[in-house]
């Protein structure tokens, strides 16, 4: 059903990963210009071309966890997945933070290095509440 708490964990999943990261700066470069999703796939480095995709997917797949209700197991692993495409996005943005020029002056972070640990946080919430109604059934059903 979709009047759930974890339609609203997915959702803003959704406009976490799909929507908002394109519109948010991740750091700045030794220029002092903001790199965004748009400005990865300019870039000569092929690992960093990767993110721009996987945030997508992880939108995608936000979306369509969240329209499985019917399916509860699916969901969960669909989210478990979701989970592990966020821990490679977050892996891939650490390691280009230590790479970052210049780091013995202060450099700039931007909120969409914090993007893919507040999804895997969501996630995991949903998660935990599909589970919690997925008990509620089938302790339902063992009443009929």
């Amino acid at each position: 059903m979709l009047q759930r708490i974890q339609t609203v964990y997915l959702l803003l999943a959704a406009l976490l990963s799909g929507g908002l990261t394109f519109f948010v700066p991740f750091w700045s470069d030794g220029n002092e210009i903001p790199l965004g999703l748009a400005d990865m796939l300019d870039g000569g480095d092929n690992l960093l071309k990767i993110v721009p995709f996987l945030f997508i997917a992880s939108g995608i797949l936000s979306l369509m966890t969240l329209f499985l209700f019917k399916n509860r197991s699916r969901q969960i692993i669909y989210n478990r997945l979701n989970i592990v495409i966020n821990f490679i996005l977050l892996g891939i943005v650490v390691y280009y933070l230590l790479m970052l020029p210049g780091e013995a002056e202060v450099s700039e972070k931007g909120i969409g290095v914090v993007i893919p640990l507040i999804v895997i946080v969501l996630l995991a919430l949903a998660n935990k509440a599909i589970i919690k109604d997925d008990k509620l059934v089938k302790s339902v059903d063992r009443l009929r």
